[in-house]
């Protein structure tokens, strides 16, 4: 048994939470350094956190810093506050944006977008302001080709965090929404291209293949995927598939699928686009990885976009490159214009570099995740 003083010594060495006063603000610097212990499985489900006093007086805060710190936690589904019990961890591993396993095909009917509710707009005119603040006269000047430095490295640590994606900020590339970015692609790899795409899929895809006057194919989706003759069979060299929840038929391809499409990627000149637009929304308890991280043939071109997770108004999106064609890209198409205004990129960085945003990805999760179950 312990007496109170080596109570308090345990307690001190197994926090180890260092704040330095002189960053603010002191209760986000508290917040990470518990999220990262509760990640890394220091803190166990169902364990009971700290409680706020013993916590202020070992890490010097006050104690309302250590509850702006724990309601955050609670915010984003790390802990829950119970009563008589304190602030108890309630997240496990398969809570997060994992990175393998098969998808429940139950809930494969594609969720209406209304379902999905848009962030929330006190804290992004909030950010807008700081932003306005901070950057002044810097926000007048014209954007990099590709996009802001800030806002690429903000996404490069992002997708490492969040879906498996180690890259470098140099592969990536910021536009205005995903039909801008079809069009860059097509450049790029080549109007000579066959490209593959599934069918039914979203009908702007096709639209952009048809208005560049380049050959394509529809290749039938199935309960699992692209179906696995059409694909063996086509004269393709291009598959752009949306391998998660595709639009508008809500199909997920299995593990098993995500392999064949990487395996028929493997032949001389072949390239996977990989249209990632609703990932961040998963809530099956094993979500799928990418095709991007699941490949090593440094072929696939990865696409996101903000316009889903944040608002349909926001009509930013990036690409990720493989590391072979970002000097080609530079050379033949880095003259074109970055077409995401300055300042937005801003706002966007700040939202990633501050948290708000993955804390609006985990809210709405959790909504998705109790509206799914109270149906059955």
């Amino acid at each position: 048994m312990y007496n109170n003083y080596q109570k308090r010594s345990v307690l001190y060495i197994q926090m180890k939470y260092i704040i330095d006063k002189e960053k603010r603000p002191l209760y986000l610097q508290l917040y990470k350094q518990i999220r990262a212990d509760i990640i890394a499985g220091n803190y166990s489900y169902n364990k009971k956190l700290p409680s706020k006093r013993s916590l202020a007086e070992e890490t010097g805060v006050s104690i309302i810093t250590v509850e702006h710190a724990y309601a955050l936690l609670c915010d984003e589904g790390y802990v829950e506050s119970r009563e008589r019990s304190g602030f108890v961890v309630v997240f496990r591993k398969t809570d997060g944006f994992a990175v393998s396993g098969e998808y429940n095909t139950q809930h494969s009917k594609h969720r209406n977008e209304a379902a999905y509710p848009e962030f929330p707009l006190s804290v992004l005119s909030k950010t807008m302001r700081r932003v306005l603040t901070e950057q002044g006269e810097l926000l007048l000047e014209k954007s990099p080709n590709c996009g802001c430095i800030e806002l690429r490295e903000a996404i490069q640590h992002y997708l490492a965090r969040n879906r498996g994606i180690k890259v470098k900020a140099e592969q990536i590339v910021i536009g205005s929404g995903s039909e801008y970015l079809y069009g860059l692609i097509v450049e790029l790899l080549g109007r000579n291209c066959v490209y593959a795409i599934e069918s039914p899929s979203y009908k702007k895809i096709e639209q952009v293949y048809k208005a560049t006057e380049i050959a394509y194919e529809l290749l039938p989706l199935r309960n699992s995927g692209i179906d696995s003759k059409a694909l063996a069979g086509t004269k393709a060299n291009v598959l752009h598939t949306t391998p998660y929840r595709s639009y508008p038929s809500g199909v997920t391809a299995t593990a098993s699928k995500r392999h064949e499409y990487i395996r028929w990627s493997e032949q001389s000149n072949r390239y996977i686009i990989e249209d990632d637009f609703e990932s961040e929304f998963s809530v099956s308890s094993k979500p799928t990885e990418t095709l991007f991280s699941l490949s090593d043939n440094d072929n696939v071109i990865y696409l996101n976009t903000f316009s889903k997770t944040i608002s349909p108004s926001l009509r930013i999106g990036y690409m990720v490159l493989p590391e072979h064609l970002v000097d080609s890209f530079d050379k033949n198409l880095g003259f074109y214009s970055c077409t995401v205004p300055t300042f937005m990129q801003y706002v966007l960085t700040e939202l990633i570099n501050n948290g708000d945003f993955e804390r609006h990805i985990n809210r709405v999760r959790r909504n998705i995740r109790k509206e799914i179950f109270s149906h059955g």
